[in-house]
């Protein structure tokens, strides 16, 4: 079986973009601004402020309203544009 990749740190990078570091070591950066169409829950999201107020929870980002992005969304995101080694 395998296992779910975890989100063990994200940094802001401006805008709706971030650097999101998975626990395999694997990082990279992903722009998430389509996600502030993709209901109520993500509207917010649409104040950079309000974006940058993230936290790792439960193995993926998520914002005090609730909204969250799956880790495997995130991983599979990031690998588009290629992961690299964490250092």
């Amino acid at each position: 079986m395998e296992t779910l990749p975890e989100v063990v740190d994200a940094l802001p990078l401006g805008g709706f973009r971030l650097r999101i570091h998975f626990a395999g070591g694997e990082q990279g950066d992903v722009d998430l601004s389509h996600y502030l169409a993709y209901g109520p829950i993500f509207e917010p999201l649409a104040n950079e402020s309000f974006f940058r107020n993230f936290v790792i929870e439960g193995g993926t980002i998520a914002w005090p309203n609730g909204a969250d992005i799956a880790p495997e969304r995130l991983y599979e995101l990031v690998s588009r544009k290629g992961l690299t080694p964490c250092r």
